[in-house]
């Protein structure tokens, strides 16, 4: 029998940016995901907040969104959002996976078109995307597994 090496439990997903990161938790066992912060990102990320997220949640995993081309081909934002990855694992002695997140900013902006629309979130809100993309990415993830 093969060894199931695939993280279990809470999974923490970040959506890479140059300006600011999405974060989202999700669940192996329900295959859910939610939503979580966005954290800023300049010359370099704000890892006291990313702390305080991995000591909250405690993950036994995390979740890069992967930025590819249309043709599914790595990027310099793909080498950014790798870069990151390995500085998290590092950091925290916890495995990283990369998820392809191409599309997922359209779909971010249809969920928070809706949430809009249900009075969950204002224009101002807008910064939200990133956290709404985190978990998209992550969903998708977790469909993969």
């Amino acid at each position: 029998m093969e060894k199931d090496d695939r993280p279990h439990g809470s999974i923490l997903c970040f959506d890479y940016g140059k300006r600011r990161i999405g974060v989202a938790v999700g669940q192996t066992i329900t295959g859910t995901a939610t939503s979580l912060a966005v954290v800023s990102n300049g010359d370099k990320p704000d890892w006291s907040e990313i702390s305080r997220h991995v000591t909250e949640w405690k993950p036994s995993g995390f979740v890069v969104g992967l930025p590819l081309s249309v043709d599914g081909e790595e990027t310099r934002m793909s080498a950014r959002a790798r870069a990151f990855g390995n500085k998290l694992s590092g950091r925290y002695g916890i495995s990283v996976c990369y998820q392809d997140e191409r599309l997922t900013s359209v779909d971010a902006q249809r969920e928070f078109a809706v949430l809009r629309a249900a009075g969950g979130a204002k224009r101002k809100d807008a910064g939200r995307l990133d956290a709404v993309a985190a978990k998209i990415i992550l969903e998708n993830w977790l469909q993969n597994q």
